[in-house]
This record gives C-alpha cells, sequence and structure tokens, in this order.
C-alpha cells in the first residue's frame, strides 16, 4: 500500500457513509488540493457501488466550503442503478459544513463504434524532459507538489512569461504505483493553473481557486503496457478568462499515445 492508498482511503461506518481523513500532505496554499479530495470522494463513491465491471466513466465535483480540519465523512446515495450504468451522488462533509458535492457515472463497457481522432501533443519528449525536473512550482514548495515527480514538457512553466496559458508535464507519483481512476482525478488537478504561464513573476496573478472539476475516464485502467513507474503525459490550457472567471482543459495520456483521462475545470480568478 502507497501513501497515496493510505491518504485517500474511506472508512465504511454505516451504508452510504464512509470516514475519511484529509491528509495534511496533499495541502496546497490554505486546504487540501481539488483533484485530491475527489480522488477520497471517488473512493466513496466506487465502494457504494461495489461492482469492479462498473467502472468509473464521469465524475463532476463542486466545492463549496475549505475543509476546517482533516477528518471529513462522506454521504452517498446510489441515484439509479441500470443494466449497465449506475449514477452516484456524494456530499463531503464536516459536521453540518457540506465542502464537497459530486456526481458520477459508474458503467460496465459498452459494445459499438470506436474511434480515435484525438492525438497527443507536440512535447518535449520524455527522455529530453530529464532536465528539466522539478517540482511544479516556482518560488514556494507546497506539500501537495511533494508528492510527484515531474518533468517539464513545454517550454511554458509557471511565471515564465509565455504567450499562452498552457502547461504540461510529465509526471507520476514520487511513490509509483498502478495507474487508476482516483491517481487520474488527482492529476488532472495536479500542476499549477495554465494561466501562472502568463504572468512573468508570482504576484502578477492571484490564486486560482476550483469552483468545479469534471474529468471523464476514456479508457481501460489499468493501461496496457505500462508499469508504475511510467510517467504520464498531463495537458492543460486556458483559453479565456472573463468576469474573473476561467476554464482550464486537461488531457492525460500515456507514453504511447493513449487518451486516459480529459478534464474541464472552471475556477475564479482572484
Amino acid at each position: 500500500m502507497t501513501r497515496f492508498d493510505r491518504d485517500t482511503a474511506v472508512e465504511p461506518v454505516a451504508p452510504g457513509r464512509f470516514r475519511a481523513r484529509l491528509d495534511p500532505g496533499w495541502w496546497i496554499i490554505a486546504g487540501p488540493n481539488g483533484g485530491y479530495m475527489a480522488a477520497v470522494i471517488l473512493r466513496a463513491i466506487q465502494a457504494t457501488v461495489g461492482d469492479a465491471e462498473r467502472v468509473p466513466r464521469s465524475l463532476t465535483v463542486h466545492y463549496t466550503r475549505r475543509p476546517e480540519g482533516e477528518d471529513a465523512e462522506i454521504e452517498t446515495t446510489i441515484e439509479r442503478a441500470g443494466r449497465s450504468l449506475s449514477t452516484v451522488t456524494a456530499r463531503l462533509v464536516q459536521g453540518d459544513r457540506l465542502l464537497a458535492h459530486a456526481v458520477a457515472a459508474l458503467s460496465r463497457p459498452r459494445a459499438g463504434l470506436a474511434l480515435q481522432h484525438a492525438r497527443p501533443p507536440e512535447v518535449i519528449p520524455f527522455a529530453r524532459a530529464e532536465a528539466r525536473r522539478g517540482p511544479p512550482s516556482v518560488g514556494v514548495v507546497l506539500p501537495f507538489h511533494q508528492q510527484f515527480d515531474v518533468r517539464w514538457a513545454i517550454p511554458e512553466t509557471p511565471f515564465s512569461g509565455a504567450g499562452r496559458a498552457r502547461s504540461a508535464a510529465w509526471i507520476r507519483l514520487a511513490e509509483p504505483r498502478p495507474v487508476d481512476a482516483p491517481l487520474l482525478a488527482t492529476i488532472a488537478d495536479s500542476l499549477p493553473p495554465a494561466v501562472f504561464s502568463l504572468a512573468r513573476e508570482r504576484g502578477e496573478i492571484g490564486p486560482v481557486p476550483t469552483i468545479d472539476l469534471t474529468v471523464h475516464f476514456r479508457a481501460p485502467l489499468p493501461p496496457a503496457g505500462v508499469s508504475p513507474d511510467d510517467h504520464l503525459l498531463a495537458t492543460f490550457e486556458t483559453r479565456m478568462v472573463s468576469e474573473g472567471f476561467l476554464e482550464e482543459d486537461g488531457e492525460i495520456w500515456t507514453a504511447g499515445g493513449v487518451l486516459l483521462a480529459q478534464s474541464r475545470q472552471l475556477a475564479i480568478l482572484d
């Protein structure tokens, strides 16, 4: 069992209710990272469904309050269980304080048309990205970022004064483990906001708290031919900032070009 497994574990305490601990090792500036919180919630959802063939296909989390302390509970409800697809909602709470509300779809594989027109972006190959190894932050070391091994995959990095709001890195956990849906949910929120690449120095752009995060899981897990030691390619881009809000679209690929997950989040630009 890795640290990620321990720190995303949930303990059933009653039907549809789980106890969780939001470990400080996954904190960012003022609380736990949103992707990490999504992973903890997803653990409870998977345990509620209790069917290994019904795998996560979609997860959306809305973040409502910042946690106070580490202990929390997750309340889950199976809204509908069809022949192949289950829809589940979950609430992450501390007492009567709602921290996050989630809805997820889990389904067995379905036969039919298959296509993949998506292609991974042009990036610095992993072998040459070794020289660009480093934590995904500049000027401050956050506990969350210490949980990953990162190699930057494009010239745009936080506070590089780039012309596009994007970021990309080869990434895996510092303590390797097989790829599953909770890990992909965490990686979907793992890098500093892509908009930080537009700034030339820290402070030009303020905090970017997430309002909601959606992750679509697009391939069987763990992916064939990918070992726990392998890095995945995570890419993110923001194309619009308006009235204090921005979107960030992400993709997570294997080195062999298999698209594992797509993500989108809406965030506030403080």
